[in-house]
Order: structure tokens, then sequence, then C-alpha cells
């Protein structure tokens, strides 16, 4: 514990907020150059069908900005009947800004939104593979629910097993 008379340290620049706006087609360069990164295709896919399709809108797809700069992406959808309402994130940091809590900032401050709109489920299901993006879920209170087998595609035609995790209203650390 610092004593009373230490000023407060200042905070490092790696920890500042993120914020989160809409994608709009004057990132589509930005958001195909984060998703063209190979530590980010080769979790996410074809780099023009994913731009477009996160700038396509049919779910809520947000810049992650910091420090005046779009780091990364993040989208969110929605089940709406009312029996199984429940929402879904994922996302995208670049990784000139990885290990810098970016991506976890991001998911805490649009899986609150969720929240707040009345879900209490969050769902993302990472590739069984993508050891990081686990260790980030998990630290933000998501849970392991189960291998989704052979549940995507990869580029050299073979089948990848999933992850599907979950975070109830309340768990989010």
């Amino acid at each position: 514990m610092h004593p009373a008379s230490a000023p407060s340290p200042s905070p490092r620049p790696d920890t500042e907020a993120v914020n989160l706006r809409p994608l709009t087609e004057a990132d589509r360069a930005r958001v195909h150059e984060i998703l063209s990164a190979p530590e980010v295709a080769q979790w996410w896919g074809d780099p023009d069908e994913e731009t477009d399709g996160l700038l396509a809108k049919d779910e809520q797809a947000y810049a992650i900005e910091h420090n005046g700069h779009t780091v990364g992406v993040i989208q969110s959808w929605q089940e709406l009947d009312h029996r199984y309402r429940h929402a879904g994130i994922d996302l995208a940091v670049h990784p000139d800004h990885y290990g810098l809590g970016l991506g976890a900032q991001a998911i805490r401050t649009l899986a609150q939104r969720l929240f707040d709109q009345g879900h209490h489920r969050i769902t993302i299901d990472p590739a069984a593979a993508n050891v990081r993006a686990i260790h980030v879920y998990e630290k933000l209170g998501f849970r392991r629910v189960g291998i989704l087998r052979d549940y995507e595609q990869g580029a050299d035609g073979t089948w990848h097993d999933g992850l599907l995790m979950d975070l109830l209203k309340g768990e989010l650390k």
C-alpha cells in the first residue's frame, strides 16, 4: 500500500480506455489490414470476405479505438426469441497491440452494453486451438461450455474444432 502522501501513479498508456464506435465504409482499408495480419487471419479466414461481412452491418460491428487509432474490431449479434435471448461477441485486435489488454477492455465494454440491453448470457466461440484468446476470455469470466467438433473449415480445407464459452450476467470480471 502506498503512503497517503505519495502521489498516485499516472495511468500507463496501455491501460487507457478504449472507445467503440460503429464501423463505416471509411474503415474498410484498416479493417482489411487488421484481418490480413497472419496472426488474425489464421482464426478469421479470408480478409476480403470477413471485411465485407463486418461492413455489411448484419450484426453490430465496431472499431476498437485506442489513443485515436483503430487497433481492432469487435462485433455482436443477438438472439431475440424471448425463450433463448442471448448475445454473442467476436473480436480481432491487430498483433501490434497484443498484450495491452485492449481486446479485454473492448469485450468488457460491449458485454456490459449487451447486459444493460437485457441479455442474461453472452457467448463467444474461439477456435479450440486459439489458446491466447481463450486465456483472455477466461480472465474476463467466460466459462468453457463445450467443444464444437469440426466447427469451421480452415483455408487448407480441413475442419477445426471450436470452443463454446459463455458468460452470465454478474460474472463479468
